[in-house]
């Protein structure tokens, strides 16, 4: 059995309303979350071509999901006036300050420090805002700034006993103030070296790094698995690093490197449980090995109404087709590989691959992807591969809660096999009958959210195989539902999902093709704890009933500490 590759869940691509799109903690977003946007490439600037590194260092107050656009989540309210405090201005006049009157006891006081000496400061709104609480150091700054005005203004002066008097002042004020000063001025000094630093120690103007680091310690148990049923408890990781750069504003250039260490299929393994259906989202057998995982270029065409994308590593489907799950999101999605999103994203084991995401109308896009195994082989290369898959899908908007996806995907395989790695060994086989086939696939997706809290998510998929050399079919299907609930118990950030469905199943064949003989559902939960910006604790299980979709086969049980550190 083939071992699949690490592959990405974080894609993206133009928003249904053309302009760039940034992840932002605040927002419900497309995913790694953490969603990885080539509508970010769109932007102006090299930050809004960059977005947040694929969404490998960015965090979502709710369900980490590819959406086209984002939808505000619970709690996202304007912040109080006295946290928005707008930057000061120089005032040339007591009478500019809308908000102090002739009749104030501080008038005097205020006319003085403008009239006299100039080092009174005002907002833009015209506001002085005299009753707002005042900090020390706060009263240090502005008396640092009125002391360079005052000397000024001093050492100008003629008037002997008026410096004298002035002087004593400010020599007082200097000594009540002195370590506020001192700290004032050590903080600038502080900062000015820290700047320098940074200008000169940075790996480059333009690139910038990022990483994601999984750990997972995990269990399992199986009631009559068709494997051996060996589950011993393993702590295993991922760990990826991306380097983004950007040439002109509306391009992206990314690399990831990737290791893991959760080897021989994990609990799919023979020896354990035998199924893929028990296998974890960020499983990777690389034997702590540094590979290269992902090589791609993306950037704007006609009008910013197009991406394309090039990626001669880490291509699969759902590098440009969105996959359209809430979990769709190795780190903080879901703890199953199944779970993730539809299978037919995950049709062929591709290597390499293009695509494009075509923006049609304000609340449609239609994406072409294309990819091919062992594409860099000369005696194959990207058209005359074993195996290869291009698909098409419409994505559209209804509704401004709603996000649907229709897709048809058609690929080829010298033996026959889907290589999805998440239903019957049966069905990801074709009924395994090792022959060159046709393979024609039909998916769809909907996210619709039923609050501010709750997201509702389902997807489903029919997969027809066609022999060309042998009069036989495979017909099989798959599907789920889940529910999202997002920052529950008023904790900001954090994830509940449910889901129940059934992988990928062999339900009708014909010729040598044998049916599976059971139907098994999945069920998983999981709990997403937000511990900070860049850390997050998911405890989940998932049940899976007759294993393999053999009605002689008992569940299989996997449960899963994961936790994601994104730097």
């Amino acid at each position: 059995m083939h071992e699949h590759p690490v592959h990405e869940h974080l894609i993206g691509a133009i928003n249904f309303s053309g302009r760039s799109q940034r992840a932002d903690g605040n927002r419900w977003v497309t995913g790694f979350l953490f969603r990885a946007m080539v509508g970010s490439a769109l932007g102006s600037s090299l930050l809004g071509a960059l977005g947040v590194l694929v969404g490998l260092v960015a965090g979502t107050s709710g369900v980490a999901a590819q959406t086209l656009e984002p939808i505000e989540p619970v709690g996202t309210e304007l912040s109080a006036p006295e946290a928005e405090i707008p930057a000061q201005a120089q005032v040339t006049s007591v009478s500019a300050l809308s908000d102090v009157q002739p009749t104030d006891w501080a008038f005097q006081a205020l006319q003085s420090l403008v009239e006299r000496y100039g080092c009174l400061a005002g907002y833009p709104d015209g506001l002085f805002r005299g009753d707002r609480p005042l900090g020390r150091f706060e009263f240090a700054a502005g008396l640092a700034a009125c002391l360079e005005a005052i000397q000024t203004q001093l050492d100008r002066a003629t008037d002997a006993a008026v410096q004298r008097d002035d002087l004593a002042a400010l020599s007082r004020l200097q000594t009540e103030f002195r370590s506020e000063l001192e700290q004032l001025t050590g903080r600038v000094n502080r900062l000015e070296a820290t700047t320098t630093r940074l200008e000169s120690q940075r790996f480059s103007p333009t690139l910038l790094m990022g990483g994601e680091t999984i750990f997972g310690l995990s269990a399992a148990a199986g009631d009559n698995p068709p494997g051996d049923n060996e589950n011993p408890a393993t702590f295993a990781h991922l760990t990826r690093l991306q380097f983004v750069t950007s040439f002109t504003g509306k391009d992206r250039l990314r690399l990831q490197l990737a290791t893991g260490n959760l080897g021989n299929n994990g609990y799919a393994s023979r020896q354990s449980l035998g199924t893929d259906m028990a296998r974890l989202s960020f499983q990777t057998d690389l034997d702590n090995n540094i590979q290269l995982d992902l090589l791609d270029y993306r950037f704007a065409a006609w009008g910013d109404r197009v991406v394309l994308t090039l990626r001669p590593v880490g291509f699969d489907l759902s590098s440009v087709l969105t996959a359209n799950s809430p979990f769709f999101d190795t780190g903080r999605g879901a703890i199953s590989r199944f779970a993730e999103g539809s299978p037919l994203f995950k049709l062929a084991a591709l290597d390499g691959g293009v695509g494009a995401d075509w923006l049609l109308w304000e609340r449609g896009r239609l994406q072409f992807a294309y990819g091919a195994g062992n594409s860099a082989r000369p005696d194959q290369g990207i058209f005359g591969s074993d195996r290869s898959a291009w698909g098409v899908q419409l994505l559209t908007k209804p509704a401004a809660t709603l996000l649907t996806g229709i897709a048809y995907i058609n690929a080829y395989d010298d033996r026959g096999y889907l290589n999805t790695f998440t239903g019957s060994l049966n069905a990801d086989l074709s009924g395994k009958l090792d022959s060159p086939a046709q393979i024609h696939g039909l998916s769809g997706t909907l996210q619709w959210r039923l609050s501010e809290a709750l997201t509702l998510a389902a997807w489903g998929g029919w997969v027809w195989t066609n022999y060309i050399d042998r009069e036989a079919t495979a017909l099989s299907n798959t599907y789920a539902v889940s529910l999202a609930w997002s920052d529950p118990f008023g904790r900001e950030g954090d994830l509940w999902a449910f889901l129940v469905g059934q992988p990928l199943r062999l339900v009708k064949g014909t010729g040598d093709v044998e049916d599976d003989s059971g139907q098994g559902m999945h069920l998983e939960t999981f709990y997403r704890f937000k511990v900070g910006d860049r850390i997050s604790i998911t405890p989940g299980v998932f049940v899976v009933t007759q294993a393999e979709h053999e009605a002689d086969r008992g569940a299989i049980v996997v449960g899963t500490i994961r936790t994601t550190f994104r730097f």
